[in-house]
C-alpha cells in the first residue's frame, strides 16, 4: 500500500462544489484585489483566532516581515527566534534589515526555551519570534514575561498552528502580532501563497493595512513606505470555504496522532502532549535514537511505499546562507539534536485508518 505524505487533491474533491462556487463568485464579480472576500475573511479569521483585527497578506513570510516593520524593527536591530524553524522565519528578519539571533529549544516540544531568551538578548534586541512548531504552541506565559521585562515586541510565528491552543486561547492571540501562513499544505491552506497577521491593537491594524499596500490609505496618497504584500480575492474566497472545516480537520489530525501514539513501538520518541495545550499536528514529528537510525528508517519506509519528510535537516545557524552569523555546530545542541533525529510521518485529515495502520505497522516492522 502506498501512503503519500499528503494529498491535497483528495481535499479539493471533497469540497469541489463549495470551492468552485467560491472561485467563480470572484471571477463573476471581476474584482481581484482587496475586495469583499478579503475583508470578510479578515473578520472571520481574526474572530476565529480571538483577536479584534486581522490583515490578509501575501504569505506567512510577509506576515512576519510586515509585523516586524510595524513593531519598529529597523536595520541593525536584533530579533530572537528558534534555530530549528523553517528558514522563512529568519528570512523575514533579514528582510526587515535586522539580525536573527537564536535561543535553543526544549526537548519536550521542540519550541523555544524561555530561559534561553534573556541570555540571547542585547541592547540591539527589539523583538522575539516564538515559533509554534509543528502545530503546538510555545510556552507563551514565560515568553511574554521575558518580553515584558526586556521591553520587547512579541511576533508569534503561528504559521503551523492554525487552531492550536495554549490555556484555551488560540495561537496568534498572545503577542503583539500573530502571523499565519496559508501555504497549501498547512492545516488551513490556500491554493497558492497567502498569509495573515492577527492583532488586537487598532493602531497597528491601521499601520499593517498601509504597509501591505504601498503605505497608502487612499489610493495614490502614500503616508508611509510600504510594499505590495496583499492577499488576493480568489485566495481569500478559498480560505473562507476551508475555514468552516478547520476544526473538523484538526480533530481528524488529533485522532490520527492518537492512533500513532497508541500503536507505535517504544523505539521512537513521539510528540509530547503538554498539559494546557492543544496540539493540532500540522507535522507528526517522531524522533529516533540517532541520525543513522533515522535515515535507515526513512529509506525502509520509502521502499515500502510510505512517504516521509524531515523537518528540518539543517538548523538555520548552520545553513550556508547564514554563515555571516558566525555560529557553529554545538551552539544550540537541542535544536541540532532534533534536526539529526526527527522524521515526519504522514498525517492529514484524508488519511484513512487502513493507511494509518500501514504506517505504524511498517515503523514497528523496522524496529
Amino acid at each position: 500500500m502506498t501512503v503519500k505524505f499528503g494529498d491535497l487533491a483528495l481535499q479539493y474533491r471533497a469540497l469541489k462544489a463549495e470551492m468552485d462556487a467560491a472561485i467563480f463568485r470572484v471571477l463573476e464579480r471581476g474584482q481581484f484585489i482587496l475586495g469583499g472576500e478579503v475583508e470578510a475573511f479578515e473578520k472571520e479569521f481574526s474572530a476565529y483566532c480571538g483577536t479584534r483585527h486581522g490583515v490578509g497578506v501575501a504569505s506567512g513570510t510577509e506576515a512576519l516581515y510586515l509585523s516586524l516593520l510595524a513593531a519598529g524593527v529597523k536595520p541593525g536591530d536584533e530579533v530572537i527566534t528558534a534555530p530549528n524553524t523553517a528558514v522563512p522565519t529568519a528570512s523575514a528578519i533579514t528582510m526587515a534589515g535586522a539580525k536573527p539571533v537564536f535561543a535553543d529549544v526544549l526537548e519536550e516540544d521542540f519550541n523555544i526555551n524561555p530561559e534561553k531568551i534573556a541570555a540571547a538578548a542585547t541592547k540591539k534586541t527589539k523583538a522575539i519570534i516564538p515559533v509554534h512548531l509543528y502545530g503546538q504552541t510555545a510556552d507563551m506565559k514565560p515568553v511574554l514575561e521575558v518580553a515584558e521585562r526586556l521591553g520587547l515586541s512579541v511576533v508569534e510565528d503561528a504559521c503551523q498552528a492554525h487552531g492550536a491552543e495554549y490555556e484555551r486561547k488560540k495561537a496568534g492571540s498572545f503577542g503583539d502580532f500573530g502571523c499565519f501562513s496559508f501555504y497549501p499544505s498547512k492545516n488551513l491552506g490556500a491554493y497558492g501563497d497567502a498569509g495573515f497577521v492577527a492583532t488586537s491593537d487598532p493602531a497597528q491594524h491601521e499601520k499593517l493595512l498601509m504597509l501591505r499596500n504601498y503605505g497608502q490609505k487612499k489610493r495614490y496618497y502614500h503616508e508611509i513606505k510600504g510594499v505590495n504584500g496583499r492577499l488576493d480575492e480568489i485566495q481569500a474566497a478559498i480560505l473562507r470555504v476551508k475555514l468552516k472545516h478547520l476544526d473538523e480537520w484538526n480533530a481528524k489530525r488529533i485522532r490520527i496522532a492518537g492512533i500513532y501514539a497508541k500503536n507505535l513501538c517504544n523505539a521512537v520518541t513521539l510528540p509530547a502532549t503538554i498539559p494546557g495545550r492543544k496540539h493540532v499536528y500540522h507535522i507528526y514529528a517522531a524522533r529516533t535514537r540517532n541520525n543513522a537510525e533515522r535515515d535507515a528508517l526513512k529509506k525502509f519506509l520509502e521502499e515500502r511505499g510510505v512517504q516521509t519528510l524531515i523537518h528540518y535537516p539543517i538548523p538555520i545557524h548552520l545553513q550556508e546562507a547564514y554563515a555571516d552569523l558566525r555560529r557553529s555546530e554545538g551552539d544550540y545542541p537541542v535544536a541540532e539534536g532534533c534536526a539529526r533525529t526527527e522524521l515526519s510521518l504522514p498525517i492529514y485529515p484524508e488519511l484513512s485508518d487502513e493507511q494509518t495502520e500501514s504506517v505504524w505497522n511498517k515503523v514497528n516492522e523496522f524496529f
